[in-house]
């Protein structure tokens, strides 16, 4: 692997910040994310943010085709340079914006649910999870490395302060595990923080109750948006349109103490107050 500082300086290149770029420059952890990611010749990658290929060369080498997004157009060229350097062929690059771009139009050219990977800027990580949430159905799992308190955060369980909106929506349709924690100085620029390499794999949503998904994702972000309230309180201010009664209608529907906050409940108490909510909506 070629320095990312030498590159850049050889095409009169620097890193954005405004795009959050720190490079990868340590090739034993690229190494080690890939075998940790069990590849197989039979994958088929999406890849958030290519970079200089620090990931997409030894993962190219290790599946049947990639497709590696990347934003920065100032960074194709010298891609495509690396990419026939390292004699890598299975690679499409596509020039363009993650949260621009059509999730659901890959299964079409890749023929198989794809696994996505990528090294996630702080400032998009959580909008680029609820689009792949709503998207699963085009993947089998994610691979992304985020900042360590970020990492920490989406990996959590119910009861903590860890324990957020976009960790609920995750739990209810995915396992999640942290694979490897990656040093500040494995980048270049190195970043104020460490960072971390989470594994969420999707799985099916049919062991839960008949609900309205998109409710349920209603329903966990009204929950936690007043999360130092208790559930009764936060519903009540949710702006979902329910007054003291009703809330306290629904929680008695799910079985859910109104005491308790958002952060202790698991995925299937959000389904039971989704399936509460809908009943008492039906009922007016």
């Amino acid at each position: 692997m070629t320095s990312p500082k030498t590159l850049l300086r050889a095409w009169n290149l620097r890193p954005k910040k405004s795009l959050g770029q720190s490079f990868l420059c340590d090739p034993s952890t690229a190494a080690s994310i890939v075998a940790r990611a069990r590849f197989s010749r039979q994958d088929v990658i999406l890849e958030i943010g290519a970079g200089l290929g620090a990931l997409t060369i030894p993962i190219s080498r290790a599946v049947q085709k990639i497709y590696a997004i990347e934003k920065d157009r100032q960074l194709i060229d010298l891609l495509n340079t690396e990419l026939v350097a390292h004699q890598i062929a299975n690679c499409e690059i596509i020039a363009g914006d993650i949260l621009k771009i059509d999730l659901n139009r890959f299964p079409e050219s890749a023929g198989s649910k794809m696994t996505v990977v990528g090294n996630l800027p702080y400032n998009i990580s959580s909008q680029v999870l609820v689009n792949l949430i709503e998207s699963r159905h085009t993947f089998t799992r994610a691979i992304f490395m985020f900042q360590k308190e970020l990492a920490q955060r989406i990996a959590a369980g119910p009861g903590g302060r860890d324990y957020g909106r976009i960790t609920a929506m995750l739990r209810y349709c995915a396992d999640i595990k942290t694979m490897v924690t990656v040093k500040a100085n494995a980048f270049y620029p190195p970043p104020k923080v460490d960072s971390a390499v989470v594994e969420i794999k999707f799985k099916p949503t049919t062991g839960y109750p008949p609900h309205s998904e998109s409710m349920l994702f209603t329903v966990i972000k009204a929950s936690f948006g007043n999360r130092r309230k208790t559930l009764k309180n936060a519903l009540k201010a949710s702006g979902l349109g329910l007054d003291a009664r009703a809330v306290d209608e629904v929680l008695s529907l799910a079985g859910v103490d109104p005491t308790r906050r958002a952060e202790t409940l698991e995925p299937e108490e959000f389904v039971a107050l989704t399936i509460g909510l809908e009943a008492v909506w039906n009922a007016e």
